[in-house]
């Protein structure tokens, strides 16, 4: 069954418009350090007022503990947005409740307005449907329709993604209708070769997408702190680097499955190897023979991939038509281990083909290194949901809108 899009929606002229997005950007204090997020729902908001609609916007910022957590208000949202329109966006006093469907109700066509935090209601995250469905419910009785054009959460049951989905008419937004876009062809119908350049913290939060991957793609890249698990499961010492100990044997199977299908598996030959996880600590570039072997021994960590392997990753990127990226190659938050995911990114930017940044810290790595979100193919909104999406799973967000795998 095909995602019901904009395509599909009826005429929405003088419609209230639930349109519930991702803005859960990042702040330092009240201001917004990267608002790609933001930007990235826009055109869906325009196409929305540009067929007088009238649009509530919905999103959750954080996790907070309790309502009305002050740092966590969506304000610096409704500022932000009402700059890039050029008009005022208000910021609502509420979720729900009588000042809420109040300023609704004077809500005209081509107006916009933003609810407070989503998740200041418990009902928006609980585990029980009957909890969610009681504050859809209640948003249901003052809108005509539903846009989901937050692909983060899609992967997600939640009131504002699942349930008020499911009792209004309800399509998918135009940032939505491209990740699903992009994700279909990474899945079904990648130009080759096709590389997968993956990195992060944890190699446990990549399994599923590379079991799922590995008869799709033609190499995969691994850099990050995941790579000293799969280092050790080759038998190399890893002094004091990030190390899921647990799980060497499961990724001791995955080579093998790599190697049955004939998918190279790609691993630095060298590391920069810091004394303390610090950003001035003391380095030095090790081959991944011998990265126990510098001045602080065992007690040394792995920081970045070292300047051979990005060259490396580099010329194997650019030399491909199809490349997703997720995670960083190091710690690129300290400009002296950021070179990795620097030559990584920089290599995506040359790709003959589509390139894809898979949303979360690679993103974040992007704009922080000072790339343009236009220099690659697409800059994904969802880490964890463009993951399971690739993994093959069920996304509740997208299933509630016709979408089926």
């Amino acid at each position: 069954m095909a995602l019901r899009t904009l395509t599909d929606a009826s005429d929405l002229d003088g419609q209230v418009v639930f349109l519930r997005v991702d803005a859960n950007v990042p702040l330092d204090g009240s201001t917004i350090t990267d608002d790609g997020r933001i930007r990235a729902f826009l055109p869906t908001l325009e196409w929305l007022t540009s067929r007088g609609a009238a649009v509530v916007l919905g999103s959750h910022l954080g996790r907070p503990t309790r309502p009305g957590d002050t740092h966590l208000s969506l304000a610096p949202v409704a500022a932000r947005v009402s700059e890039l329109l050029g008009t005022d966006v208000p910021l609502l006093p509420g979720v729900t409740g009588d000042a809420v469907w109040e300023a609704l109700e004077g809500l005209l066509p081509g107006g916009v307005c933003l609810l407070e935090n989503l998740r200041f209601d418990p009902r928006e995250t609980s585990s029980e449907a009957a909890q969610r469905l009681s504050l859809a419910t209640e948003w249901a009785e003052h809108v005509d329709a539903t846009v989901v054009d937050g692909f983060g959460v899609v992967h997600r049951k939640q009131a504002s993604v699942f349930e008020l989905p499911s009792i209004t008419s309800s399509f998918a937004g135009l940032l939505v209708e491209k990740e699903v876009e992009v994700a279909t062809t990474l899945m079904h119908h990648p130009q080759r070769p096709y590389t997968v350049v993956l990195g992060g913290s944890k190699v446990s939060d990549k399994l599923g997408v590379i079991e799922a991957l590995l008869p799709r793609v033609d190499r995969i890249l691994i850099g990050g702190g995941m790579v000293f698990t799969v280092l050790a499961a080759q038998g190399h010492a890893v002094g004091a680097s990030l190390l899921e100990a647990d799980r060497i044997e499961t990724v001791v199977g995955f080579l093998a499955r790599a190697r049955e299908l004939g998918v190279d598996i790609v691993v630095p030959t060298d590391i920069v190897m810091a004394e303390s996880f610090s950003p001035d600590a003391q380095s030095v570039v090790l081959g991944v023979d011998e990265l126990e072997s510098g001045p602080a021994g065992a007690q040394a960590m792995g920081l970045d991939i070292g300047p051979l392997s990005a060259g490396t990753f580099a010329e194997l990127i650019s030399a491909s038509h199809t490349v997703f990226w997720n995670g960083p190659m190091g710690v690129f938050e300290f400009p002296a281990f950021a070179h990795g995911t620097q030559a990584v990114a920089s290599a995506l930017t040359t790709v003959q083909g589509l390139s894809v940044v898979g949303g979360g810290d690679s993103a974040a790595a992007v704009r922080i290194l000072g790339f343009s979100d236009d220099a690659f193919g697409h800059i994904s909104t969802g880490g964890g949901a463009s993951l399971e999406f690739l993994e093959g799973k069920t996304l509740p967000g997208l299933e509630i809108l016709g979408w089926t795998p």
